[in-house]
């Protein structure tokens, strides 16, 4: 066998669907063990069966990396996906001892790996980063609405209330809260209107606009943006479709057309042994 035989082969065999349910699966076990050696108790009566369990977890997606490697070859990194499983396949390699000992907890990020193998879950989070743009036109519209309205509040109410308004950056952390709707009203709103009883036209217009109207435009960008690419890919699919029906067709027109052709042979045969 050729290598390049040999390269498609494993390629083939590293994204068949058991390979990839077998990642999922181990990926998930291993999600469990890292979470269980958070624990003290846990790791003195099984440590060692745990480090065991993700020595060799780790050694499989080495294995799968080097796999793809072999089959892809230069052609791995050109997909944003096979970087992502490099480079958190690669964090667990680093030894986690000395000033590296902070790498130790990036090993929970190989749970992210389920995202990758994944399509559905792969799907979403391609839609949040092609909805990062409309989304920084929106963060930037309502940085400039917290800008305002904190300026506006340390007008109002910064003298009598310093340690909420006192100044535009406490106004802004104090509106972010209110926009939450983390203890809004009886944290913040009310005991401001003891002293202004109409501050209520300012703080409820806010949360109008910055809860209900903004962050609802975060989510509109987010689905719209899902639902652009679910057409791509059913458009994709129907040209594909077309293009598998449209082979199929000439090549039933040319079994046909051969099968009249031997029609009028076979006709012409015996017509001539008739005659003879």
């Amino acid at each position: 066998m050729s290598e390049q035989g040999l390269r498609a082969r494993v390629g083939a065999r590293v994204e068949s669907v058991f390979v990839q349910r077998t990642i999922m699966t181990l990926i998930a076990i291993n999600a469990v063990t890292l979470g269980l050696e958070t624990s003290p108790e846990v790791m003195a009566a099984f440590g060692e069966v745990l480090r065991t369990i993700d020595h060799f977890v780790l050694t499989i997606f080495v294995a799968e990396i080097g796999a793809k490697l072999f089959a892809k070859g230069l052609r791995f990194f050109r997909d944003p996906w096979n970087v992502f499983d490099f480079t958190v396949v690669t964090i667990a390699l680093i030894p986690a001892s000395g000033p590296l000992a902070v790498l130790r907890t990036l090993r929970v990020l190989r749970v992210l790996r389920l995202v990758s193998v994944m399509p559905r879950l792969r799907f979403v989070v391609e839609a949040l980063l092609r909805a990062v743009p409309g989304i920084s036109a929106i963060g930037g519209l309502m940085l400039l609405l917290f800008y305002v309205a904190a300026v506006m509040a340390t007008g109002l109410f910064g003298a009598d209330y310093p340690e909420w308004f006192g100044s535009v950056g406490a106004s802004m952390y104090s509106l972010f809260q209110i926009m939450t709707l983390e203890s809004w009203s009886m944290g913040i709103v009310r005991p401001v209107m003891e002293q202004y009883p109409y501050a209520w036209l300012f703080f409820v217009p806010f949360i109008l606009i910055a809860t209900f109207t903004m962050l609802n435009l975060f989510i509109a960008i987010i689905v719209d943006t899902m639902q652009t690419m679910h057409e791509q890919e059913m458009k994709e699919e129907h040209e594909v479709i077309g293009e598998v029906v449209h082979t199929e067709s000439e090549s039933i027109e040319g079994e046909l057309r051969a099968m009249r052709q031997e029609l009028r042979a076979l006709r012409r045969e015996i017509s001539m042994e008739n005659r003879s």
